[in-house]
């Protein structure tokens, strides 16, 4: 099983430690940097040395927006696969998110199950060797 590197951009602090707690209980998952912003996403994603199986957004943030980070990543940095984590993950929205590079879109509020059972998944495959 390969352990998952990956980046977190979500902009509250509480939700962010915790979900990084319960991926890092619940899945082989080894959270390498998180963002509370779109600038500092796109800061990381133009690093030339990053190294990340997993990046996970939020759609709003405080500062920007995850569909910007979706927009600048999700087709540029490949094998990463993406995942949108929101509240607002309407049929709508998951659309728009596919459009943009999303490889999944989870909703915060009842699919974390869904979440947690896509990084084992994952973990298990041999698409990331």
């Amino acid at each position: 099983m390969h352990t998952l590197k990956t980046y977190i951009v979500e902009d509250s602090a509480i939700i962010r430690e915790g979900l990084i707690a319960l991926l890092e209980e619940s899945a082989p998952i080894e959270v390498v940097g998180t963002a509370e912003d779109e600038l500092t996403a796109l800061k990381w994603i133009d690093k030339p040395n990053r190294d990340c199986d997993l990046v996970i957004v939020d759609i709003y943030l405080q500062g920007g927006s995850g569909l910007g980070v979706l927009k600048a990543g999700a087709g540029v940095f490949k094998p990463a696969k993406w995942v949108v984590l929101s509240n607002h993950a309407t049929p709508e929205m998951r659309t728009r998110c596919m459009e943009l590079g999303a490889d999944c879109v989870f909703d915060k509020s009842n699919e974390i199950d869904e979440l947690l059972l896509y990084c084992n998944q994952l973990a298990r495959s041999d698409s990331l060797n």
